[in-house]
C-alpha cells in the first residue's frame, strides 16, 4: 500500500491554485462548472506513466542497496545515511540514533500473517440468513436483535447480497425491515439499499450512513430514557458521509460533518455541529435545531432547511458559496416570477414535490411530517403544532449556482415542451 500524495494531482495537470473547496479550479479539476470542466487536459496514461515511472526510478535505487522486493526493505534502517548538514543551527540538539536503532527482533520484520477481520461473526451474516424469503422471493420480513458497539457496518453486507442479486434496483420499499436495539459500532447502515430499512433504538457512533445507497435510517432512543433527545447526541461524526440516495431521520443531534459530500439523500436531524453539510453536492437536509460554525462550507448542490430560532445562525454559516433566504419571502418571490412546476430532480424516496425551486413550505413540512412518522419526535411535533410561527424562523441555505442549474435546467424543459407542441401543430 503507498501513498502518492498530491503528485498525481500534479500529473494530471494540478497547478496547485488550492481553490479546491471553491469550484473554481481554473484547470477543470475540483469544479463541476461545465466551462471550467473544458479545461481538464489530464488522461489516465498521463498518471499510467507517471507511476511506471517511479517504479522504474524505485527498481534502480533498489537494485544499488542490493534489495530484490520492498519486504527485504522494511526495517532496513541500518542503510540510512544522514545528511552532512550537521552544522546547521537547526540540527543542534538533535538525536535521532534511538529512532535509527535497528532492535534485534524475534519475529517478523513484515505482515507475514493474513489479518482476520472475523467476518464470519459479522452480524450482517444473521441478518441475510433472516432476510433469505426477501432475497429469494421479495417477500417482506421484519427482522428484531440487539445491536453492539463491537459491531461495525451493519447492513453492509446485507446490501451487498441485495445488490448482487438485484443490482441498483434493489427491492421495493421495505421489503427487508430491521429494527435493532443498543449502541451500534461504526458505520452503522453504511451503504444500506434500496428495499432495505434500518430502524436502531439506541444510539450510533462515527460514519452512520456512510456511502447510503437507497436505504432508510431511522436512529432514536428508547422510549424510557430520561434524556431530552434534541439536546443530546444521537449519532456521532461524518454522519451520511458520501451518500448518494435515501432517507435518514435522527432524533437528536448529530456530531461534526453532517452530510459531509452527500449528493443525493435526503436527512432530517435535531442539530449538528461544525461543518454541517460540507462539500454536499446534492440532497436535502433539515435541521431542527442548533448548528455549529462553517455550515455549508464548499456546499455546491443541494438544499439545507436550518431552524434559526435566535437568529445568528447567518454568523454561523460559510457564505462562500450560498445564499440564505427566507422560505416565506422566497416562496413569494417564485410564485411572482410565475415559475411552473417541473420534474427536475427527486432525491431518495421521500415525495419532496419535485420541483426544488420552489415549494420550500410544503417540501420542509412533509419532511418533518416524516421524520415525526418514524421517530416520535417532540422536537418536530412542537413544530408541526405551530407551524405558522415557526416557519419563519426557518433558513433556506441554497448553493448559488445550483440554483442557477436548476432554472436553466427549468428554461431548457419549457423549450423543449413549446418546441415539441410546435412540431405536433
Amino acid at each position: 500500500e503507498f501513498g502518492f500524495a498530491t503528485a498525481p494531482l500534479i500529473v494530471e495537470g494540478c497547478i496547485m491554485m488550492r481553490k479546491c473547496h471553491l469550484n473554481t479550479c481554473p484547470v477543470g479539476i475540483a469544479t463541476q462548472d461545465p466551462e471550467l470542466r473544458k479545461k481538464f487536459t489530464g488522461k489516465p496514461e498521463h498518471v499510467i506513466n507517471y507511476l511506471f515511472m517511479v517504479a522504474e526510478e524505485i527498481r534502480g535505487l533498489m537494485s544499488q542497496l542490493g534489495f530484490r522486493n520492498f519486504n527485504e526493505m522494511i526495517g532496513q534502517s541500518d542503510r540510512l545515511n544522514m545528511r552532512n548538514a550537521i552544522d546547521h543551527w537547526k540540527a543542534q540538539g538533535l538525536d535521532f540514533s534511538r529512532v535509527l536503532h535497528k532492535p534485534d527482533a524475534d519475529t517478523g520484520l513484515y505482515c507475514t500473517d493474513t489479518q482476520d477481520h472475523g467476518l464470519d461473526k459479522a452480524l450482517d451474516n444473521e441478518l441475510i440468513r433472516l432476510a433469505q424469503p426477501a432475497l429469494e422471493n421479495q417477500t417482506a420480513v421484519n427482522i428484531e436483535l440487539p445491536v453492539h458497539n463491537y459491531n461495525r457496518t451493519v447492513g453492509a453486507m446485507l446490501s451487498g447480497e441485495v445488490a448482487r442479486r438485484y443490482g441498483h434496483a434493489g427491492l421495493p420499499e421495505d421489503c427487508i425491515n430491521i429494527k435493532l436495539s443498543g449502541t451500534a459500532g461504526q458505520s452503522f447502515g453504511a451503504f444500506v439499499t434500496r428495499g432495505v430499512s434500518l430502524e436502531l433504538v439506541g444510539e450510533g457512533n462515527d460514519y452512520v450512513g456512510k456511502g447510503l445507497s437507497g436505504g432508510r435510517l431511522v436512529v432514536y432512543p428508547p422510549p424510557q430514557t430520561p434524556i431530552i433527545a434534541e439536546e443530546n447526541i444521537i449519532v456521532g461524526n461524518t454522519v451520511l458521509y458520501g451518500a448518494i440516495e435515501g432517507e435518514a431521520y435522527f432524533r437528536g443531534v448529530a456530531g461534526e460533518r453532517f452530510a459531509v459530500r452527500n449528493s443525493g439523500a435526503t436527512a432530517v436531524v435535531e442539530g449538528v455541529g461544525d461543518h454541517g453539510c460540507e462539500y454536499m453536492t446534492g440532497g436535502i437536509v433539515v435541521v431542527l435545531g442548533q448548528s455549529g460554525r462553517n455550515f455549508a462550507a464548499g456546499m455546491s448542490g443541494g438544499i439545507a432547511y436550518v431552524l434559526d430560532a435566535d437568529g445568528t445562525f447567518e454568523n454561523r454559516c460559510n457564505l462562500a458559496m450560498v445564499d440564505l433566504e427566507p422560505l416565506i419571502e422566497e416562496d413569494a418571490i417564485l410564485e411572482a416570477t410565475e415559475h411552473q412546476g417541473g420534474d427536475l430532480e427527486t432525491h431518495g424516496k421521500v415525495d419532496v414535490l419535485h420541483d426544488m425551486t420552489r415549494h420550500d413550505a410544503q417540501r420542509l413540512k412533509r419532511l418533518i411530517e416524516t421524520h415525526a412518522h418514524y421517530t416520535d419526535s417532540a422536537r418536530a411535533k412542537m413544530i408541526l403544532g405551530d407551524w405558522s410561527a415557526y416557519l419563519g424562523k426557518f433558513v433556506k441555505v441554497m448553493p448559488v449556482d445550483y440554483r442557477h442549474a436548476l432554472e436553466q435546467m427549468k428554461s431548457d424543459q419549457a423549450a423543449d415542451a413549446s418546441t415539441a407542441k410546435s412540431t405536433e401543430a
